[in-house]
């Protein structure tokens, strides 16, 4: 079920409200401007990846991937009725977030005909209490629908290096490993490893190297 978020950012990308769920082909693009075919994902990106691949061959393409930085909970009893309460999500997102995507996107990117947009979102999620179970566990509500309050800002990928300027790494550093990684980002090493692989399947870094503390790299040329 497509959510009022999806329906928001398509109008925000779109020349009009005619230039959305365009049918071209064998696809339905979500909105078009200025000649450039928009894809908004705010599933995962596997989901379009062969749509993508097959679109790049001819089109400029846009993908924009939203990363949701805070989130507004918004509470009813049911569906349809009144908020009865709202309060700030204690979970934040960042920016870094968009490298759990892009695991499933190194195929795709880079390519000279495409543009990965970076939305940062403040939204309000709209919950009501789930159906109870007998047995299982699951969570106590369920998701009715996300809203978007405001863009705090953009991050465009073009190119490779581009991934890396996301990354507070020291500019004089010739060579690091994931644990270098994951002090810069201040993040788990297994985190800083998920980065690695995208950065060298993407051809922002290369392995030069191994040693003790593991696989050395560093910038590509």
């Amino acid at each position: 079920m497509e959510t009022t978020l999806h329906q928001q950012l398509k109008r925000c990308y779109a020349e009009d409200d005619a230039s959305t769920e365009v049918v071209m082909g064998n696809y339905r693009i979500d909105a078009i401007r200025d000649g450039e075919l928009i894809e908004v994902q705010c599933a995962s990106l596997s989901a379009i990846r062969d749509k993508c691949q097959n679109l790049l061959k001819r089109h400029q393409v846009r993908v924009v991937k939203p990363v949701v930085i805070r989130t507004r909970i918004a509470k009813v009893k049911k569906r349809g009725g009144p908020i009865t309460s709202r309060r700030l999500s204690p979970k934040r997102g960042s920016l870094l977030d968009v490298f759990d995507e892009l695991i499933y996107f190194t195929r795709v990117f880079p390519h000279p005909n495409l543009t990965i947009e970076i939305p940062l979102l403040h939204v309000e999620q709209l919950r009501t209490p789930a159906k109870k179970r007998k047995r299982g566990w699951r969570k106590d509500y369920h998701v009715e629908d996300v809203t978007l309050e405001s863009i705090e800002g953009s991050v465009e990928l073009r190119e490779p290096a581009d991934l890396l300027s996301m990354i507070d790494l020291p500019t004089d550093a010739e060579s690091f490993n994931t644990a270098d990684l994951a002090v810069a980002i201040d993040r788990p090493r297994w985190t800083a490893q998920q980065i690695a692989y995208v950065l060298r399947k993407t051809g922002a870094i290369d392995s030069t190297g191994r040693n003790r503390a593991g696989i050395i790299y560093a910038r590509a040329a």
